[in-house]
């Protein structure tokens, strides 16, 4: 491998990524690895998401002149975003939940990933809770209320993204298998 080249390599367990890598080639022999939780494109979309919410924020003072109506509705897109999509992938990591008697090192994966994933959205809440207060204003209702607008949604979006992906996950576990025959109510009625 050439010096300056990388390589990006996820290790999986289960058909869920637990760590990726970044491997570089220093001189003959010496390979430094560097290390980050999750997957790389998870990090693509929160990159994205930061950009539209960036874009969203340049667009709204652009047409309102007020930069903290921006701040505000820019930074609840962006939770509200980053809030379903936790918030699903939590409902996802609670159905495949490890049992910690038997498989203990699983289930420390699995509660690291949903600790990584809750510091991350309290990171966010915490940046546009700042973000809002920077911003010039004046008043009660810009120093108190609209500051928490953007986590309120982002909570609440987390908690939306959860019961979408349960309630996903119940409908595809209710669904009859396609060998099984289906019985007509009217012969559950003659039995009884």
């Amino acid at each position: 491998m050439p010096k300056a080249a990388r390589a990006f390599v996820a290790t999986r367990e289960g058909g869920a990524t637990v760590m990726g890598k970044i491997e570089r080639q220093i001189s003959e022999g010496v390979t430094k690895y560097y290390w980050y939780p999750g997957e790389k494109a998870d990090y693509i979309r929160g990159v994205l998401t930061l950009a539209g919410g960036g874009l969203l924020f340049a667009l709204i003072y652009v047409v309102t002149k007020n930069s903290l109506i921006a701040a505000v509705v820019s930074g609840t897109a962006v939770q509200a975003v980053v809030g379903a999509y936790l918030g699903r992938r939590d409902a996802a990591g609670l159905s495949e939940f490890h049992d910690p008697n038997t498989e203990r090192r699983e289930a420390i994966a699995d509660g690291s990933r949903a600790a990584w994933r809750g510091t991350l959205q309290g990171l966010l809440c915490a940046g546009t809770a700042m973000l809002v207060l920077n911003v010039p204003h004046s008043g009660f209702l810009a120093d108190w209320i609209l500051p928490f607008v953007p986590a309120v949604v982002g909570a609440l979006a987390h908690s939306g993204g959860m019961l979408w992906e349960r309630m996903a996950q119940e409908v595809v576990a209710e669904a009859p298998a396609a060998d099984e025959p289906e019985e007509e109510p009217t012969k559950e009625l003659e039995a009884a």
